[in-house]
């Protein structure tokens, strides 16, 4: 028996990295998963990996969070694929680092939209088969079948401020908004809403920058965060999905609005 026996999971920016940690972590514990990115090539070694540990729990799907119909188009993939959806994990991400003053209006928009407005497109996606659903179970049985889960994503950068990232910062603090209302509007319908703020963890995001560089992060500044970490090491992707999978599994029933800190043990403010 898994933790996640019979429910299905759409997890956005999964080919790679965290999303796709989370896909697998997922299918081992009896979902069956939608996974979602804009790139084809890691979506097909993503769905691979999936099937490997079991047959047919795997379907994918390309497209951008940032675009509403890209969004309604994702969910209902997972419907038709697997006749319903159950959790919704809102892991797709991107930055663009510039000090604020040299930031340009193209990379700012980039980043809320896939950050931000991207949680909420699925959010707002997801609704009919989420809400709408349980609402209906809730009025014809007198309870939801189970509870249903989202899943979104801040940062321990965002808590605490980091310098070059101004748009990933508010982006993700917003997400901290939307958790906390959504979290109110759709509790009586049974479904959790809460949050992982992933630490320093290993992913392309993190990855060393070349200097002038579009992603990653200056090797200066990775070793100077390592020093503040406690357990004396980065996270690593299975890290961060170990805490969604909590958050996504019936463990969390009575836990709704709530964020929390995978980072290793280091102190934010």
């Amino acid at each position: 028996m898994g933790l996640l026996d019979g429910r299905v999971a759409v997890i956005t920016g999964a080919g790679r990295g965290i999303g796709r940690a989370c896909a697998l972590t997922f299918v081992r514990e009896g979902a069956r998963v939608v996974i979602n990115d804009v790139d084809l090539e890691p979506l097909a070694e993503a769905r691979a990996e999936c099937e490997a540990i079991r047959a047919d729990s795997a379907t994918t799907h390309v497209g951008s969070v940032a675009k509403g119909a890209d969004t309604d188009d994702l969910m209902r993939t997972a419907v038709e694929a697997f006749g319903q959806l159950d959790i919704l994990i809102n892991n797709a991400g991107v930055t663009r680092d510039k000090m604020c003053h040299l930031l340009s209006d193209e990379w700012w928009d980039l980043v809320i939209d896939v950050n931000l407005r991207g949680t909420f497109n699925c959010i707002r996606s997801a609704s009919p088969y989420l809400r709408d659903v349980a609402k209906g179970e809730i009025e014809r049985d007198g309870q939801p079948r189970w509870n249903r889960k989202v899943v979104n994503f801040f940062s321990t950068a965002a808590i605490r401020g980091n310098p070059g990232q101004i748009s990933y910062t508010a982006a993700k603090m917003g997400n901290v908004g939307i958790t906390r209302t959504v979290a109110q509007e759709w509790a009586r319908f049974g479904i959790n809403v809460n949050a992982v703020a992933p630490g320093f963890t290993n992913t392309r995001l993190t990855q060393s920058k070349a200097r002038g560089g579009e992603m990653g992060v200056p090797e200066e500044q990775r070793q100077a965060t390592l020093k503040k970490i406690p357990m004396g090491r980065f996270g690593e992707p299975e890290d961060i999905a170990n805490a969604v999978l909590f958050f996504a599994s019936p463990l969390s029933d009575y836990i709704t609005g709530q964020t929390i800190n995978v980072s290793g043990g280091m102190q934010i403010p």
